[in-house]
């Protein structure tokens, strides 16, 4: 308060208090309560909303006052619309300040008075509390009070947004907030659906933008306000978080993040996908995730199993690939969403990454990673074989190995392993190395087994240790050369015309050790002996003659021995 304000105050104190009639010779202003903050000050040809109350100064009697009728007063300073003093007690005003304004007479209705309610000569007291202050000059005010590093795009007029906002008069009463009904306002910008300012304020913003948008009454709802919250003339105030935007025109958004080195084959329509992500909206906030179930999202693609925007975003994927995929709503749930998960109208942002794929038509995939130069003999049906392997996930999660001193065992064509273990394991060389890709129609299927999960592409590292040849199935041994002829005499080693077990033992192991003969191999070859011999002895006597012996040809029962005894 300058030196001249405090004189004046002085003199009207001396006048009412100690009944001083020193006339007031300009008005006084008390300003008894001060906001803070005080953005802008009312000027002439403002336009305010105010409320007050009116008394006498003499003797404090109330004659007016606009919150007994419960409406706060609208007008203009400085054009001639308010008593000569009232306007100059309202310049430099703040919104949410009180002030008492004190003006004599002839700065208010002077020696006539006012209708009978002010008298004559009669000193005024206002106490006043500004509650709104514009100008027909103004424009929609938009602060930014936060934006994210990135910002791909901005609003434009057209776009289907959704928002939440905090909305209150210039005072910071509030009249309506979309967080107190926990769901954002959705509508399309640009054709009429908001208030003008709102619709101009909105545009340009960034997704996870944060904005203050004020606007003026004629910009919002003006002389006739809204409902009972928003009075007429009144400022807004809005403090909008955008979570979501796009445009009807929008197609797939992808961001490719990581793709492994050595990538062969991409997804195509038809594929067997299996594949984890993480599902949000577009301001980050979590609706779904694979990981969370640790389990993997198994579908076909192309086949309108997952929403259309995944569906082709599916296609052209390496196993391992990383990508980002932003899905506009009417390529994934539309209007309707999804109850309590998905909003109306809502952008879906998906992590994915690719664990494996395959085709019902796929083989088995077969690489040679080493080969022996000198490679005579290879794997077949019958054989036993021992093995090393490391079984893992096409992600490299390893699920299953073999002890390196302690190599597996299998007889190929026994179906003691999976099909495609055993596919892969055909035809290698003693020492030879692969990589085989088993999909999952050659492995465990769609029910999985063990740690195996459904539908999952095995990736095994084979070595071929060492390699038995093996014998036919239903045979247990077999003639690797020319069968003696004839074959009893060489079998009776002490000519008596009787074959005892022991001596029928002696006689094909001594086939064995001389390479001219092969018992099945991973059986006890004395069983097999005995019961070789069993079949031979017909009358049960224990020892065989020449009549008893029989030999198999093919399959068939013959005189002469050539494949089985």
């Amino acid at each position: 308060m300058d030196l001249t304000l405090l004189t004046l105050v002085f003199c009207l104190h001396d006048f009412v208090v100690n009944g001083n009639p020193s006339p007031l010779v300009d008005v006084v202003v008390d300003r008894y309560e001060i906001p803070t903050v005080c953005p802008r000050e009312v000027q002439t040809e403002d336009f305010i909303r105010y409320h007050y109350n009116g008394s006498f100064s003499a003797d404090g009697t109330k004659f007016d006052s606009s919150h007994d009728r419960g409406i706060p007063a609208v007008s203009q300073v400085g054009l001639g619309r308010l008593l000569l003093g009232i306007n100059r007690g309202l310049l430099g005003m703040c919104v949410s300040e009180q002030r008492r304004i004190t003006i004599p007479p002839h700065l208010a209705y002077g020696s006539i008075g006012s209708d009978g309610v002010v008298p004559p000569d009669a000193v005024l007291v206002f106490d006043i509390l500004l509650l709104d202050i514009w100008n027909p000059e103004d424009k929609v005010q938009v602060r930014t009070l936060s934006k994210p590093e990135s910002c791909r795009r901005t609003t434009v007029a057209s776009d289907y947004i959704r928002y939440h906002y905090n909305g209150t008069l210039l005072t910071g009463e509030a009249f309506d907030s979309s967080y107190s009904r926990n769901t954002t306002y959705d509508t399309y910008l640009g054709q009429g659906d908001l208030i003008k300012g709102l619709e101009e304020g909105l545009l340009r913003m960034c997704l996870g933008e944060r904005r203050i948008i004020i606007i003026p009454p004629f910009l919002a709802y003006g002389e006739s306000g809204h409902g009972t919250q928003i009075p007429p003339q009144a400022t807004l105030v809005y403090e909008v978080l955008l979570v979501d935007a796009f445009n009807p025109k929008d197609d797939l958004i992808v961001q490719v993040k990581e793709v492994p080195e050595g990538c062969t084959r991409r997804t195509v329509t038809g594929d067997y996908i299996r594949y984890h992500y993480n599902g949000t909206f577009q301001d980050g906030t979590a609706f779904d995730s694979s990981y969370k179930r640790n389990s993997t999202y198994n579908t076909y693609i192309g086949k309108r199993y997952v929403i259309q925007g995944m569906d082709k975003a599916l296609v052209g994927l390496c196993i391992g690939e990383k990508r980002r995929i932003t899905v506009p709503p009417h390529l994934a749930y539309g209007e309707a969403g999804v109850e309590d998960l998905i909003p109306s109208s809502a952008v879906l942002v998906f992590d994915i990454q690719v664990i494996d794929f395959h085709n019902p038509k796929d083989p088995v995939g077969i690489t040679a990673t080493h080969k022996p130069q000198d490679c005579n003999v290879t794997s077949e049906v019958d054989d036993l074989i021992q093995y090393r392997y490391n079984c893992s996930l096409m992600d490299g999660t390893l699920l299953y190995s073999s002890d390196h001193d302690t190599p597996s065992f299998a007889t190929l064509g026994a179906n003691k392993v999976i099909l495609g273990l055993e596919e892969g394991l055909l035809g290698m060389c003693l020492g030879e190395r692969r990589e085989v890709v088993v999909p999952p129609h050659w492995g465990h299927g769609e029910n999985g087994a063990g740690e195996v999960p459904k539908s999952a592409v095995l990736f095994f590292e084979l070595e071929l240790v060492e390699l038995t040849k093996g014998v036919p199935e239903g045979y247990m041994f077999v003639w690797l050369g020319d069968v003696p002829d004839p074959l009893f005499p060489a079998m009776d080693l002490n000519g008596d015309g009787e074959v005892p077990l022991e001596e029928f033992s002696a006689f094909i192991m001594l086939q064995v050790e001389e390479g001219k003969g092969r018992l099945r191999p991973a059986v006890d070859a004395d069983s097999i002996i005995k019961d070789m011999f069993n079949n031979q002895d017909e009358n049960k006597d224990g020892k065989i003659v020449e009549d008893e012996l029989k030999v198999k040809v093919d399959g068939e029962p013959q005189q002469v021995i050539r494949d089985e005894l």
